[in-house]
């Protein structure tokens, strides 16, 4: 199973963090899985940029990014060469470290 190595975040992980899923597994549905509580306003819909991630290592292995999310990319917080929404990036086989940026543009934070 791949590794996804979490860097440390003040809110979400102060530690950092390293958990598994499967192949096929978004990075946002792991996460949430592991109790690191990454914001995801629209439910993981791809409708917005709250759990927006820039992949430090292994973006190639992650799965292609479509139009709809290069387009919500564009309004991301801290955009990055190697940025994308945690909702739409799919594991392979091989391990990723990410970082959860400080912001995001969601004013108002739910309980999920």
């Amino acid at each position: 199973m791949p590794v996804i190595k979490i860097l440390p975040h003040a809110e979400y992980c102060p530690q950092g963090a390293t958990v598994e899923a499967p192949a096929g597994t978004s990075i946002c549905e792991a996460l949430l899985e592991h109790a690191i509580p990454i914001e995801h306003a629209c439910e993981m819909s791809c409708a917005c940029t709250t759990c927006h991630v820039v992949v430090r290592e292994g973006f190639n292995s992650l799965g292609e990014m479509d139009e709809s999310e290069e387009d919500l990319l564009d309004r991301a917080w801290g955009l990055e060469p190697t940025s994308r929404l945690s909702c739409q990036a799919i594991l392979s086989n091989q391990d990723v470290t990410v970082e959860i940026p400080k912001y995001s543009i969601n004013h108002a934070k739910e309980n999920h």
